[in-house]
């Protein structure tokens, strides 16, 4: 599931799902390296690490919101803001820097209208580098989700992005 699916935004399903990431630190509590599965989960729940969440883990965790907060920002994982539902990640390691990726990662930059680390107006994309994938031999890579896609060129960005925006659920018009 996306960010947005899972987003636990000011609504109605804030409770519930505040009362499930409760269920779930508890069940980590007491378990050996407790905090990288819990801060995971929570990822999974809600779509990114919010500030209520970090106080309930920090709270349930009885561990320091500063611990919380140093293995939120030493991951790249984790993300303390919303995504789209489409996570773009360009890979800036040194096969793929020397093979084009920053050109590659213009082209994202320029295609979706944000800057890394932004997300689009229409909540679909979220653009981030990386430092290395591990897949030099297919330099340059990016990775939208899960799809890894091998030997990106500048000219093939729309077409990529076209391709997930096809998979984006269509907004219900409103009968006249």
């Amino acid at each position: 599931m996306s960010a947005i699916e899972n987003c636990a935004c000011d609504n109605d399903d804030d409770d519930v799902l505040y009362e499930r990431l409760e269920e779930i630190i508890r069940s980590y509590k007491g378990t050996q390296g407790e905090l990288i599965p819990v801060l995971q989960a929570t990822q999974g729940l809600l779509g990114y690490i919010p500030q209520k969440a970090i106080l309930k883990i920090s709270e349930i965790l009885n561990e320091p919101i500063s611990k919380i907060y140093g293995v939120i920002t030493f991951y790249s994982f984790f993300s303390l803001k919303p995504r789209g539902k489409f996570l773009i990640r360009v890979c800036r390691g040194t096969a793929c820097y020397v093979q084009g990726a920053t050109e590659v990662l213009t082209a994202l930059e320029n295609q979706l209208e944000v800057k890394v680390g932004e997300t689009t107006a229409d909540k679909l994309f979220t653009l981030e580098v990386g430092r290395c994938f591990g897949a030099c031999g297919l330099a340059p890579v990016i990775m939208v989700n899960d799809d890894v896609h091998q030997f990106v060129k500048s000219s093939g960005v729309a077409k990529i992005i076209k391709n997930y925006r096809r998979q984006a659920p269509k907004k219900q018009e409103v009968p006249s």
